[in-house]
């Protein structure tokens, strides 16, 4: 836990900490309840109120059923968390409190003597603590008052501003969707949410370490700017050395000075790269500070990779690019959107960290978007990028509202960006500033502009104070103002064919073929709902019998008109669900099936388009959201359409001026040549057609091959379809949505055997089989499988490995409602 560089010296205080609220404090009509009034509770910090009552079972789980809605008094509360330590302070030493993180209006005192206040969860802060300290006890008390009572306050002063939610989230530097938000719940904390400590030093400290790492003619150069304070201004000179690779420097920071560049030049580095283009080479750099005696003082290190990137936005026949090239190489994206995976931070652990991104790599992810509205992310999650080589762009915090630019905003915001620029700077997988969410959108087209009269909106933030912070502090990176932002002023802000696009007529007005209309330069955001995987939904919910309109689901729906929509998916393309169990299962088919058709059409059009971020990967609660992995981390099947449709070597059949074509889509760096037979058949399996086409891909490219007649049009569209193969690759085109394919009933033979860790289950198909799943956690919560949604024509087989540690009744694992293709809804089936 540090603020600024590395901290020897630096005490943590996480010990011995209570909790109590303030009494008369809270909403006059839902106040503190009497089993917490008056009551000293235990506290963990970091840490924040909610889990601080949990743990003490003052207050029932805010994820389970409706339990959240009855937790809205601790928003509207103030707060006290004190401890007791001991000291000893001796000598000419400094000693400065260090708060990495405060949620979010606090007063910090030291035996009673007040050290500062804050009033931005997204920033550390440093207090001087030595005239307050004593020998012997002290007492630290940080009082959090209602974030809810200081953003009202903020609107009578400033005005209103416009926001997508109800709750004034706009109106106070803290994580947005802790007030709720499409996907999450209305849990309004406060907390001492990052490290807190004393931090004794002598003579000077780093107070930052800003490496800029660029690549030219093969040689790594890396700019290390240095910021000192020091205990007395007018001291003598001071040393600071910096080493990486085998290339050190050295500069003497005179007296009153408090700032050094060092250069080093590392000849033919190992570049670092991003996932699937190379390794994600890393080198560790240290930053020493040294006195004039050469007594060290204060060290910093970090690993640091060198690699170039920049946004190519080139006006062109189509448009403008939007192209993200990486080591000169131009990079299709790859991408997933990010929220915070918990709502209460300090729970996400760097394994849980690990665990989350390793899903992304492994569903062929290369970027990870760091959405507006929750937070800056820890250093763990940054490292971890780092080492597996997922690209990040990092939205600057202002999502879905139209923010104000006064003060006390104003210089909130640049100290903010300040400090977060410094501290991701040295990230390699850091390639993108990016300046809000959705905020020019929202200004331009959301009925923003008359209730906010000739108020502020953030305008001035997006267009010169971020682009004017990030220019200073890390020139080696792309900024661009907002997602979606065309580029000028003068466009549309969502204009698909310059900048980036955030398509969402699909999921909220139209069926998801939509998104074939669109031939976007770079889709930042596009998504569409489903359910969590069932265990999720059982642990969290105590509804019997589960329906779709049952209250817990009800609640754990958070989307307008979620429901409705989803059912106007199914409507569209499915079988009309008999059962809960039907239900589930179809609409998260129909989730998988509108994403892995949206991305493989955007691929498909490489290189006009060249990038696809799908909203979302992960949730931060069990709730029916679009994530690829639900709250509990359960991989919902459109994690494993997201896995096939993002690998390196894609097959997909687009229509092409109205008729089926093959599209073959090279994201790797050695050409590719294949033999693809391309078959129309059956639903009883018997080709109708048949063909062989020889493919031959450049690297990082695509070709279409349109396809002959007797192949691209049926005979009878309701009992025919394409399959297009090569090696383990294949690509299917049915010709009508499956509520009017004359599917038969569902016919297979299964065997079921012991593999280690668990099971392999087969299923030979005796019909065709259309997206067949197993949905092991109902039968043990841990399970996981290794494939879903596979479509089998008959005489064809398939092996599923289920990984499990209890005993499963292999007849269950091989029966509806585990194992599901979607013609089991056809009558007579088993």
């Amino acid at each position: 836990m540090t603020h600024g560089a590395n901290a020897a010296g630096l005490r943590p205080l996480h010990d011995g900490w209570t909790l109590r609220a303030v009494p008369g404090s809270g909403d006059p009509g839902a106040g503190v309840p009497e089993e917490v009034a008056g009551a000293v509770l235990p506290a963990t910090v970091p840490g924040c109120v909610h889990t601080d009552l949990l743990a003490a079972g003052r207050i029932p789980d805010p994820y389970l059923d409706d339990n959240e809605t009855r937790l809205a008094w601790i928003g509207h509360t103030d707060w006290i968390y004190e401890t007791t330590f001991a000291a000893d302070p001796a000598g000419d030493d400094r000693v400065d409190l260090v708060c990495a993180g405060l949620d979010t209006v606090a007063t910090v005192t030291l035996n009673d003597v007040e050290l500062g206040r804050t009033a931005n969860m997204h920033r550390g802060y440093r207090f001087d603590a030595r005239p307050a300290l004593r020998a012997g006890d002290n007492t630290l008390r940080v009082r959090f008052d209602s974030a809810y009572r200081y953003a009202l306050a903020r609107r009578d002063e400033l005005g209103e501003r416009p926001n997508s939610y109800p709750e004034p989230f706009n109106l106070i530097r803290k994580m947005a969707c802790n007030f709720g938000w499409d996907w999450g719940p209305t849990l309004v904390t406060a907390g001492i949410w990052q490290g807190i400590g004393l931090h004794t030093w002598r003579v000077a400290r780093l107070a930052h370490v800003r490496p800029l790492t660029t690549v030219e003619a093969g040689a790594g150069r890396v700019e290390v700017h240095v910021g000192i304070e020091r205990a007395d201004r007018g001291a003598g000179p001071l040393t600071v050395r910096a080493t990486v690779a085998g290339a050190t420097a050295q500069a003497t920071v005179d007296a009153g000075r408090d700032t050094a560049v060092l250069t080093l030049t590392v000849a033919d580095p190992e570049l670092w790269w991003p996932h699937g283009y190379g390794e994600p080479t890393r080198y560790p750099l240290e930053v020493t500070l040294h006195a004039a005696d050469g007594d060290p003082l204060d060290a910093w290190q970090r690993r640091i990779g060198f690699r170039t990137v920049r946004l190519d936005t080139t006006a062109d026949a189509h448009g403008s690019a939007f192209t993200l090239v990486v080591n000169d190489v131009p990079v299709f994206v790859r991408g997933v959107n990010w929220i915070p995976d918990d709502v209460f931070p300090t729970r996400v652990t760097r394994e849980r960290y690990a665990q989350r991104l390793a899903q992304a790599r492994d569903a062929n992810v290369n970027l990870i978007r760091v959405w507006g509205g929750g937070r800056y992310e820890s250093d763990d999650f940054y490292d971890l990028t780092d080492s597996l080589g997922l690209l990040v762009e990092q939205d600057f915090l202002f999502a879905c509202a139209a923010y104000p630019e006064e003060e006390p905003f104003a210089t909130e915001v640049a100290a903010e960006a300040r400090e977060q620029v410094t501290r991701l700077a040295s990230h390699p997988s850091l390639v993108m500033w990016v300046g809000n969410n959705e905020n020019i959108w929202g200004w331009h087209d959301w009925d923003w502009r008359e209730p906010l009269g000739d108020r502020s909106w953030g305008a001035g933030f997006y267009f010169d104070l971020l682009p004017a912070v990030v220019a200073e502090l890390d020139p080696t990176r792309p900024y661009w103002p907002g997602s979606p932002w065309s580029g000028d002023h003068d466009r549309h802000p969502n204009d698909p064919a310059h900048g980036s696009t955030h398509i969402w007529d699909v999921w909220n007005t139209d069926d998801y073929v939509r998104y074939r209309e669109y031939v976007p330069r770079f889709v930042a955001e596009f998504g569409y709902q489903a359910p969590p995987a069932y265990a999720t939904l059982r642990r969290a919910l105590r509804d019997d019998p589960l329906a779709p309109d049952s209250p817990g689901m009800r609640h754990h729906q958070k989307a307008a008109d979620g429901d409705a929509k989803l059912r106007r998916g199914l409507d569209a393309h499915l079988p009309t669900p008999r059962d809960f169990d039907d239900w589930h299962y179809l609409t998260q088919v129909n989730q998988a099936r509108a994403i892995a058709l949206g991305v493989e059409h955007f691929r498909s059009h490489r290189p006009v388009c060249m990038g696809t971020i799908v909203w979302q990967l992960n949730d931060c609660w069990p709730v029916t959201s679009w994530s690829a992995v639900d709250g509990d981390g359960r991989r919902k099947p459109l994690w494993y359409a997201l896995r096939r449709a993002y690998a390196d070597r894609l097959l997909t059949v687009q229509p092409r001026d109205g008729v089926p074509a093959l599209v073959a889509v090279n994201d790797g760096g050695r050409r590719w040549t294949a033999r693809v037979t391309v078959s129309r058949v059956g639903l009883d399996g018997e080709p109708r057609a048949k063909a062989v086409v020889e493919l031959d891909v450049a690297a990082y490219a695509t070709a279409t091959v349109p396809l002959p007649a007797d192949l691209a049009q049926p005979g009878d569209p309701r009992r025919e379809l394409l399959v297009c193969a090569s090696g383990d690759l294949r690509a299917w085109w049915f010709f009508a949505p499956d509520r009017e394919i004359a599917y038969p009933p569902a016919a297979y033979d299964t065997t079921v055997e012991p593999v280690d860790g668990g099971l392999r289950l087969t299923v030979t198909a005796r019909t065709v089989l259309r997206d067949l799943t197993v949905l092991a956690d109902r039968l043990d919560p841990a399970a996981v499988v290794d494939d879903a949604l596979v479509t089998l024509l008959p005489g064809e087989s398939v092996s599923f490995t289920v990984r499990t540690s209890r005993p499963v009744d292999p007849a269950a694992l091989a029966a509806r409602p585990v194992l599901r293709c979607v013609n089991d809804l056809t009558a007579g089936t088993v």
